[in-house]
């Protein structure tokens, strides 16, 4: 899950409404906005006709300033003060979450989970083993690809153009050498515009970036994870010849908009877009929930309105074909089992000590409506100590890269135990590891790689880990089935192929993977406390760790699919 900030000293940050990760910490105080003109993500309750909500959005004093009316969602501006208030008393409408600076935080330089390699230092492995056929070179530090057999995949099915798979996250640098031959200019759309109070200065004047524009580097290199393509050059994705497409829903800064995550799930749906993969959750809540009694009565009514608005946009995009994948998420928890969660709000508000009702709340979007969720495992197959799990959420297992893996070898706590992938060479400049030439600097050649071909283009990776860089390999799988197994979209082009279809072929050709015995496992060695222990529930065909197995290309693509 993308929990990163790019580098800066503050940014600014916003309740209720935004969608990604801030990291916890002190609640900062929120401004007096009562005279200003406020912003709101109007929910409209199910069955309300779009006069009806406009007509009640109106009455509590808003103005429709744009709507996706497909789902009852209104983009709304109001100068009345208790706005959310009067949303919630009227019949035609479920919620209303603001869209407000409410103060500043700090920005995290580098991700704790996804660098913790960088956080706590870590080192090389040395060379690389054998690690199958491989198409470029750099996919010999692909651990992943062998373990789920896509370098085999790759000679029966590597993947075709007429299947797209969009990566809603907060952009793809589509100038990237391993990404421009397979980055769809014409499909690929910003839901995103920056804004300065939280994203710093505009890079261009209208605020909206370019398609192929990338200011944070994880939706870049969740891309090459599904996509890279295989040109003897820099390495290759699980499906190197298919289509990628940016949906960009997350501002620079790391933070998703509600508004924005669901008119891409929409235009996924419409635009007839295969595979979606997310790798984020709605924040300032870890868990959403309908009606948390520490919470207050408008706070309960935005979270309520996020539910229904995501819910309602991963089913219209399902209903028009598109595979939903996500990441189950970083915090090494039981899904099914919530701890107490302290930490919420994490901005806007006093963080408070909140039950969380498994039956009543939900991390989203992976908890939606049928979203494929991806726990991540490390080189040795184990769960990796920060994936969350659980026999409730989980549908399958793939590499997402573990730096403590291996206790008591060479490996552990190596780079090389964690997924190497494309990243913008600007941000690479922007985090400290790359110079304004574009050298790697001293203490960085570890964890960042570079290509250049005799032209002298050259290309950057880097290695992260998270459930974020195991969800990719599952959204690769599925385009793979996709494309072996699609018909063609008369209506739209291209290939496609029901979505339930996809997930069950997925699941059935998945390798089966028992739990570890003993099955309470505990990170002691790793040198974590006792709360990361994890306790792995099933039998071999599915369980909490690796849900229906290990997901599997090259049985993916060779099985005969069933027809139901």
């Amino acid at each position: 899950m993308s929990r990163r900030f790019t580098a800066g000293a503050v940014a600014t940050v916003t309740a209720l409404a935004l969608l990604g990760a801030v990291p916890a910490g002190p609640a900062v105080a929120a401004p007096d906005t009562s005279h200003d003109t406020a912003a709101y993500t109007v929910v409209a309750e199910a069955g309300a006709s779009t006069a009806a909500a406009v007509a009640a959005i109106e009455a509590a004093g808003g103005t429709v300033v744009a709507s996706t009316a497909s789902v009852g969602m209104y983009e709304v501006v109001t100068e009345e003060a208790d706005f959310a208030a009067r949303v919630a008393a009227a019949p035609a409408l479920l919620g209303a979450a603001e869209k407000r600076a409410i103060g500043y935080a700090p920005r995290a330089r580098f991700d704790a989970v996804e660098q913790e390699h960088r956080v706590v230092g870590g080192r090389s492995a040395g060379a690389a083993g054998k690690r199958g056929t491989r198409m470029d070179p750099l996919d010999e530090k692909l651990w992943g690809l062998a373990m789920m057999r896509a370098d085999k995949s790759r000679k029966v099915e590597p993947g075709k153009r007429g299947v797209t798979v969009g990566i809603l996250d907060t952009g793809i640098d589509g100038q990237h050498p391993d990404l421009r031959p397979n980055f769809s200019y014409s499909l690929s759309r910003n839901f995103a515009p920056d804004i300065p109070e939280i994203d710093g200065p505009c890079e261009v004047e209208s605020c909206l970036d370019p398609v192929d524009r990338d200011d944070s580097g994880h939706g870049t290199h969740v891309a090459g994870t599904i996509g890279a393509a295989a040109n003897g050059f820099g390495l290759s994705g699980v499906a190197p010849n298919v289509t990628l497409v940016a949906l960009k829903g997350g501002q620079d800064s790391g933070y998703f908009f509600l508004d924005s995550v669901v008119n891409a799930l929409v235009y996924a749906g419409d635009a007839g877009i295969d595979v979606v993969n997310m790798s984020f959750y709605i924040d300032p809540w870890l868990y959403n929930c309908l009606n948390n009694p520490a919470d207050s009565a408008e706070e309960q009514a935005s979270q309520r309105a996020t539910i229904e608005a995501v819910n309602r946009a991963l089913r219209y995009a399902h209903k028009r074909g598109v595979t939903l994948v996500g990441s189950l998420g970083n915090n090494h928890e039981d899904l099914g089992s919530p701890r107490p969660d302290s930490s919420s709000p994490n901005y806007g508000g006093t963080p408070r000590l909140r039950t969380i009702d498994n039956s009543t709340c939900w991390d989203l979007p992976v908890e939606g409506a049928h979203v494929i969720g991806v726990s991540a495992i490390g080189p040795s197959k184990a769960k990796s100590d920060y994936s969350n799990y659980g026999t409730e959420q989980i549908s399958v297992a793939a590499p997402g890269g573990w730096f403590r893996d291996g206790y008591g070898t060479p490996t552990h706590r190596t780079y090389d135990n964690t997924i190497l992938s494309s990243y913008p060479l600007h941000v690479l400049q922007e985090e400290g590891a790359v110079d304004a030439d574009g050298n790697i600097v001293p203490g960085a050649e570890a964890y960042v790689a570079k290509e250049c071909t005799a032209a002298g283009v050259c290309a950057y990776y880097t290695y992260l880990q998270g459930t974020s860089m195991a969800s990719p390999h599952v959204s690769g799988v599925a385009a793979l089935i996709v494309s072996k197994y699609g018909k063609r979209d008369v209506r739209r082009g291209g290939l496609t192929l029901d979505p339930d279809k996809v997930e069950s072929h997925l699941y059935r050709t998945a390798a089966k993977t028992a739990c570890p015995e003993p099955r309470l496992v505990s990170y002691a060695n790793e040198g974590r406390s006792p709360e990361w222990d994890a306790y792995c529930d099933g039998g071999k065909n599915f369980n909490g760790f690796y849900g229906h197995g290990i997901v599997d290309a090259f049985a993916a693509v060779t099985r005969p699919l069933h027809h139901r």
